[in-house]
């Protein structure tokens, strides 16, 4: 039997992740525009390139050298990088404006960085949830909720990962996301029935249930968020020719503006009536009901 879905209101997360170019300003920036928008949490990405690649992959040029910011990958990641210093700056800048920061964490040195920041919650990447290493620093000496997204992943590893959490107590401080890992990914490979997957087996051994989409526009947000992801992530930009590999598959402001009315607008929607004839119907009824002879 299905379990049913109870409808909060969205929470929206405008990933910024990368796409402020390794400049602070545009990272603020993307804040203020974001907040513009209606976004509920500002998110960036914390990376410690050393620690995470090998020096093979560090020393590699970048697949698509013309999204590149460096002569090797490793000096591309390094360049996109901000200190922890700067995340505190951003995460003072998000409380100015209003709307709230968090970000993802790649590596275990990384995660105890974003941990003294104490946000309402951490991301781990699809890229990572198989990483027992950085889980357990997120499980063991973090309080707030971790995001785990399930993109590229196996069903034995999105279960190790939440019986990982249950092991401590801790599985109702996890939400996870449904994902297809592509950058955009097209509409018939987001596989949106995978939230109806996580929402059958998980809903009652999780906090929430979340969507992170790689594709294009706006059009399948609303069927997410009613298959049951409350949580919906999407990447953010202002401007989608901009360099880099994630701003194609981003929104730029108008677009998420659209999306957050839209998401409101269905959460309002999504009801039964409370009576037979509804007060709206009442002079309509009066007007336009067949009265038979």
């Amino acid at each position: 039997m299905s379990r049913s879905i109870k409808y909060e209101k969205p929470v929206i997360v405008a990933e910024i992740g990368c796409n402020h170019m390794g400049d602070m300003e545009v990272g603020k920036e993307l804040i203020s525009l974001a907040k513009q928008c209606g976004a509920d949490y500002a998110k960036f990405q914390k990376r410690s390139p050393k620690e995470l690649l090998t020096r093979e992959q560090f020393d590699s040029p970048h697949p698509m050298q013309h999204n590149s910011y460096g002569k090797t990958y490793g000096e591309h990641r390094e360049f996109l990088e901000f200190t922890i210093e700067q995340h505190r700056e951003l995460n003072d800048y998000c409380n100015d404006q209003g709307i709230k920061y968090t970000t993802s964490v790649w590596d275990v040195s990384s995660a105890k960085e974003v941990i003294s920041l104490s946000p309402e919650f951490i991301k781990v990447p699809s890229a990572c949830n198989n990483n027992m290493n950085l889980l357990r620093i997120l499980r063991d000496d973090y309080s707030g909720d971790v995001h785990v997204s399930f993109g590229m992943s196996t069903n034995e590893e999105i279960e190790n990962a939440i019986k990982f959490f249950e092991a401590s107590g801790s599985g109702h401080r996890l939400v996870i996301y449904a994902c297809t890992s592509g950058y955009p990914v097209p509409f018939k490979n987001v596989h949106l029935l995978e939230i109806s997957n996580l929402f059958e087996k998980y809903s009652d051994r999780v906090k929430n249930i979340g969507f992170s989409g790689h594709h294009l526009g706006i059009a399948i947000d609303n069927a997410a968020y009613t298959l049951g992801a409350r949580w919906i992530e999407r990447h953010f930009t202002k401007d989608r020719t901009w360099r880099g590999t994630d701003h194609a598959a981003s929104l730029e402001p108008a677009g998420l503006s659209k999306l957050i009315r839209d998401l409101n607008a269905t959460y309002d929607a999504l009801s039964t009536k409370p009576t037979e004839i509804v007060e709206i119907e009442v002079e309509q009824r009066a007007k336009l009901k067949y009265r038979p002879n």
